[in-house]
């Protein structure tokens, strides 16, 4: 049976690095994966730092506190990431709606063509949908182009992400009132199997919008540095 290997220093004790890291990921806001994704690699180069001072003969305990107070307060990590990770949910959220509401348009236009006997009020209430849908689809994408391939040359407006959470908000509306219309005129036509199935995508569209646009909300109202910002 072959012996465990031992390590030819003491390994750092983990608490203080566990205490700093679990403030931190309460701290951070954002999309799931990727707040996991850049708080597993904080606590993999706190582990390093702290594995470096126990080599040279630190107490594992004293090492791994000497690591995170090298690493600085959780409340300035926590700010110079948070950044990142709003940029990250506005991009999340402009990509839901660039994608989610032209298939909204084009159920919306599908029906028209299938039934052009639509009750006026239906009609009214489509144009408007389609007004305000253009609107935030086209926001949305160009939110995409700013975040994304310009982002290296030009940096993102501090604004961007709370215009695009107030964007997706308006969608998320649009939605909701499409699900209403889409249920509304199913009553009066003999063909509604097409406007309930509308119905059923616009309430979808409407949840997983409004839920996007509440997280980025919630993230472009908490205080970052600016990206040209000194420590």
């Amino acid at each position: 049976m072959r012996a465990p290997r031992r390590r030819a220093e003491p390994a750092p004790d983990d608490g203080p690095i566990e205490e700093y890291v679990a403030a931190l990921a309460v701290a951070l806001h954002g999309p799931a994966r990727v707040r996991a994704r850049m708080v597993g690699d904080i606590r993999d180069g706190l582990v390093d730092t702290a594995d470096a001072y126990a080599q040279e003969g630190m107490p594992p305990r004293d090492a791994a506190r000497e690591a995170v107070r090298d690493f600085g307060p959780v409340g300035e990590i926590a700010a110079s990431c948070q950044r990142e990770l709003t940029v990250v949910q506005a991009r999340h959220t402009a990509r839901v709606v660039a994608l989610t509401v032209p298939l909204l348009l084009a159920c919306w236009y599908a029906i028209r063509a299938a039934d052009p006997g639509l009750p006026p009020a239906a009609h009214l209430l489509g144009l408007q949908l389609a007004a305000v849908a253009a609107t935030a689809a086209v926001f949305s994408s160009a939110t995409l182009v700013v975040t994304g391939s310009l982002a290296r040359r030009l940096p993102t407006p501090s604004r961007l992400p709370l215009a695009v959470a107030w964007t997706g908000t308006a969608a998320a509306v649009a939605a909701a009132l499409a699900t209403v219309t889409f249920a509304v005129t199913a009553l009066f036509t003999a063909d509604w199997t097409l406007l309930v199935l509308a119905g059923a995508l616009a309430a979808a569209a409407h949840a997983t919008i409004a839920s996007s646009a509440r997280a980025c909300r919630r993230c472009a109202h908490l205080p970052v540095p600016e990206p040209n910002a000194r420590s």
